[in-house]
């Protein structure tokens, strides 16, 4: 089954009717669209940068770090991994 995409405009419309009636199962089913898709377009508004980020930015599922805030995040790791094994070698001793 393939996915249907849907304009940002209409899924606007649809949170703020959803906003204005109280009731998201009822909007769902008026518009022929699942409830839980409507509830995940209502968790996604309220980020603050929905109303700025592009649709097609959007789509991103997965979040991949630059290479200086990757080489801080291997940094940091490595880091706390010594500080937990020196703990761990104290509660041994």
């Amino acid at each position: 089954m393939q996915r249907k995409r849907y304009p940002k405009e209409f899924k606007e419309q649809l949170i703020q009717e959803a906003a204005e009636t109280g009731n998201v199962g009822q909007v769902a089913k008026r518009h022929e669209i699942s409830p839980k898709t409507l509830y995940r377009w209502i968790s996604d508004s309220k980020h603050k940068a929905w109303e700025y980020t592009s649709s097609g930015a959007k789509k991103t599922a997965v979040y991949v770090p630059s290479p200086q805030e990757f080489k801080q995040l291997e940094k940091e790791n490595n880091q706390l991994k010594k500080i937990l094994g020196e703990k761990d070698l104290e509660i041994a001793i």
